[in-house]
């Protein structure tokens, strides 16, 4: 939700590439956009306040603060754009890749991002935080990213023939939106080889959740593929578990493969669903001081449940598949996440730009730092380069029986429905 004071709280790893066309005669500005609009030095110290108050990292990676701030303070600054170029260079100084500059159009097209709606080819993308290099966190599915076969943790090492090099998010952001029905070429890098995807834009519906009843031997299970935590992505898995339930499903499959993630309380509204009680996830600012979710005893279900994931399962899908694991509520198989376990505040500068701050980071309900690390499965099955690509080309056998994973999955979750039917015969009747 959004929080006047802090914004917008994010769980997410990556800049979805988007573009947004605006409409109307002209952009107006407040008093207050007016004033910085007229002296792009207090954009800066405004940034820079914002960081000194709330930067997750007290010694700001090892960098003096203070002296940071007198060093671009002193420079002259003759528009908004030398002090937007400014502030980026500042920020580069934390290491942080999800702490990072929008300019107004990138903040607006931020804000559409979240709410689940954008126009582009359909990448997660973020900054390596070891190589510095662009890498995909995830395609989103039925894209012409997903479509064409780019893959989670692929480097982008070109943009229309560009070297992305040193390139910031934003900047391959500008480069890779357009106008829908024109025309973008991806180059590649994955296992050391390096490979041309040329990509057309196009405007992108998001529906997080896709939701079906599956008869199987071991009877009708459901199955509910998570693709983002965006605004909607509550409502929506209310919807199917209520659905699932009204049919009768003995058991659940919950895929969050290749979920980069999205917004915190999408994921704690989600857990609640399907936890009936326990904690949800602790958050850690720079202070030590804990701020906890719990779940409400208002659980949808409590049948069996197995969850998928892998590399593209990111932030806010490490947050529900690691607090199901540790209340041992799901048994997790796939793939390691990808290992992102910090938390962004997003908020709203003078002059219509945005701020993206990591705030926190987050530990499961054991007390687990997962950044750079992420969740281990409690039952590993690798997928090869071509079983993904195979996936991709072929979609329908996604979440079906063909999907070496998914029927994994099912495997383990036929024997959870088994154990639980045993248990409840035995148990004593009232």
């Amino acid at each position: 939700m959004v929080n006047q004071k802090r914004g917008l709280i994010l769980g997410a790893t990556a800049a979805i590439l988007s573009a947004v066309a605006v409409t109307g005669g002209g952009l107006r500005l407040s008093q207050s956009q007016a004033f910085f609009q007229d002296n792009p030095k207090e954009l800066v110290d405004e940034v820079w306040q914002v960081i000194n108050r709330t930067y997750v990292d007290a010694t700001f990676n090892q960098v003096d603060w203070r002296k940071v701030r007198q060093e671009y303070l002193n420079r002259p600054y003759s528009n908004k754009e030398e002090a937007y170029k400014a502030i980026r260079e500042m920020l580069e100084k934390l290491g942080d890749p999800y702490t990072r500059f929008m300019d107004p159009e990138e903040f607006k097209n931020m804000q559409i991002d979240t709410s689940g709606e954008l126009t582009g080819v359909g990448i997660q993308l973020t900054k390596d935080e070891e190589t510095n290099e662009l890498t995909v966190v995830a395609p989103i599915e039925e894209t012409p990213a997903f479509e064409a076969g780019i893959l989670s943790k692929d480097v982008i090492v070109k943009i229309d023939g560009k070297t992305t090099k040193g390139m910031e998010v934003e900047d391959a952001v500008k480069l890779i939106r357009g106008k829908p029905g024109s025309q973008v070429t991806l180059t590649i890098r994955r296992t050391g080889q390096e490979m041309e995807y040329p990509l057309t834009r196009t405007r992108i519906e998001l529906h997080p959740v896709k939701a079906r009843a599956t008869e199987t031997p071991a009877g009708t299970i459901g199955y509910i593929r998570l693709t983002q935590f965006s605004a909607q992505a509550g409502e929506e898995m209310r919807d199917a578990i209520k659905d699932l339930e009204s049919k009768k499903v003995t058991g659940y499959i919950l895929d969050l493969r290749s979920n980069p993630g999205g917004l915190l309380y999408s994921s704690i509204e989600i857990a609640r669903m399907w936890l009936d009680n326990g904690k949800i996830v602790s958050t850690v600012n720079r202070e030590g001081e804990m701020e906890q979710q719990q779940a409400s005893n208002r659980a949808l279900t409590n049948k069996p449940l197995v969850v998928l994931v892998d590399g593209g399962s990111a932030s806010a899908s490490e947050i529900l598949s690691g607090a199901l694991q540790d209340h041992k509520r799901a048994v997790v198989v796939g793939t390691k996440t990808f290992g992102k376990g910090l938390v962004q505040s997003v908020r709203g500068l003078g002059d219509g730009s945005g701020l993206a701050v990591t705030i926190a980071k987050y530990l499961t309900p054991n007390g687990r730092d997962i950044n750079k690390h992420g969740i281990d499965p409690d039952v590993v099955l690798e997928l090869s380069d071509e079983e993904r690509k195979a996936l991709q080309k072929e979609r329908d056998r996604i979440g079906n029986f063909g999907d070496p994973q998914f029927e994994k999955a099912f495997e383990v979750l036929k024997q959870q429905i088994a154990t639980s039917q045993k248990t409840n015969a035995q148990a004593p009747r009232q």
